[in-house]
């Protein structure tokens, strides 16, 4: 079978890793990928939203399944622009993809089947809104509509915060037309964890529990990232609490997007708080998360071409299974100076990737690198030029490692063992994840 994977993050390597491993996938490609998708798989230099471009790579092999990774693929209906052309795709439709694509459409949905949230409610004007705060017990959190870096989340301890926080979107126009509509709800307190669960449909089938670790820095401080680092499994998920999430939850979602005529098939990443043992959801994502792909494809030990497969011919979920190591995975993510602001990004060579692969029960995913080719002029004199390959950063998150132990000290320790040999200018990555 041949598989084509969009995307150039962790997330996209690490699905291409485990499927490789599948003795049905005879050929492998990834657009626009990064130097660690190349070592996997065959890198197509296409931008991930030029869906013509893609589309007509896809039909020219003659694809079987292709993977789309990011978000923003999604919300723009790509999954509808291949299946046009009789290509099957995993991930959901546009219409399904709202789910991630508009925070207030969300809201409403989980008010409408039942869905335990957080209280909210929905502002376009700047004046109304500020004045909703001003009689607010702080913190709440504030999120734009659509789709933003790092989600747009802001979670106000401040009034002055949440006044900022409100002109931002609503008067600077600082997420354009995603933060045209806001939304504006409780604050909620508790253990928060992402759920991530493949849907065909009408079935599905839960995955392991991860946890993001979202902050820039240890302490669970700085400004919200798209992630330094996860952990799977979680402690303190009981089997009554996945019970609960999947009858509260997961299924009257799942139903109700069906009745919606919005049938959802792909896989589901819900991030929920957990309230003394109850779970609300904070957002829906319908795509895996990164960096907890990076986690689940490292404990996961069923093939996994067959499972996204299921899922994207609608309805094969039915019976299926997902065996995951009892062993705990831990990924930390190096950063690129300045990050999560892009603007300060430079491109450096990264070194000591080869050591830090050594370690045992250890995978080093790749986000933003890209590979150099260069001539070195002979020390000699004699003018012969050596052409060698260079690993480069790309900014934003650079490297994951991401290590298996038997608990989750040990493959913490490891991942900060092999991070250790890992350097390059700026680079940043926190040290308490995992422990």
């Amino acid at each position: 079978m041949k598989v084509f994977v969009i995307g150039s993050g962790g997330r996209e390597h690490a699905l291409l890793w485990k499927l490789r491993q599948s003795p049905d996938v005879t050929e492998l490609y990834c657009a626009p990928g990064n130097a660690g998708t190349g070592l996997v798989a065959e890198n197509v230099f296409i931008p991930s939203l030029d869906r013509s471009a893609l589309r007509t790579f896809a039909l020219w092999k003659r694809i079987d399944l292709t993977v789309i990774g990011p978000e923003l693929p999604l919300a723009l209906g790509m999954t509808d622009y291949f299946e046009d052309a009789g290509l099957t795709v995993f991930g959901p439709t546009q219409a399904a993809a709202q789910l991630e694509a508009s925070k207030v459409f969300a809201k409403q949905f989980m008010l409408e089947e039942n869905i335990q949230t957080a209280p909210f409610e929905v502002f376009e004007d700047a004046e109304k809104a500020i004045a909703y705060v001003e009689g607010k017990r702080m913190p709440i959190v504030i999120k734009p509509d659509g789709l933003a870096p790092r989600n747009g989340v802001v979670v106000c301890n401040m009034l002055s915060d949440a006044v900022a926080a409100i002109r931002a979107c609503l008067v600077e126009g600082c997420f354009k037309k995603a933060g045209k509509r806001i939304l504006i709800e409780n604050c909620l307190s508790g253990q928060e964890i992402s759920y991530h669960c493949l849907v065909d449909g009408y079935n599905f089938l839960p995955l392991a529990v991860s946890q993001d670790y979202k902050r820039l820095y240890d302490d669970n401080t700085g400004p919200n990232t798209g992630g330094m680092g996860a952990r799977s499994p979680v402690p303190n998920v009981t089997d009554d609490l996945l019970q609960k999430i999947a009858t509260r939850i997961v299924e009257p979602t799942i139903s109700g997007m069906a009745k919606r005529e919005c049938e959802f098939r792909g896989v589901l990443y819900i991030g929920i708080m957990i309230v003394n043992g109850e779970p609300y959801v904070l957002e829906y994502n319908v795509r895996f998360g990164d960096p907890e792909a990076q986690v689940l494809m490292m404990r996961l030990k069923s093939d996994l071409f067959p499972l996204l497969a299921a899922c994207a011919c609608g309805g094969g979920l039915r019976g299926a299974r997902a065996e995951f190591s009892k062993d705990t995975a831990v990924c930390l993510v190096a950063a690129s100076a300045g990050y999560p602001d892009a603007s300060n990004y430079k491109e450096v060579p990264i070194r000591g990737l080869e050591k830090a692969a050594a370690f045992q029960k250890t995978e080093i995913f790749h986000s933003g690198t890209r590979m150099v080719r260069d001539q070195v002029m002979a020390a000699d004199g004699s003018g012969t030029r050596t052409v060698r390959d260079q690993m480069m950063t790309a900014g934003g998150r650079v490297v994951g490692i991401t290590s298996l132990a038997r608990n989750s000290d040990t493959a913490a320790r490891r991942t900060r063992h092999a991070m250790s040999r890992i350097s390059f200018d700026g680079m940043h990555y926190r040290t308490g994840v995992g422990v």
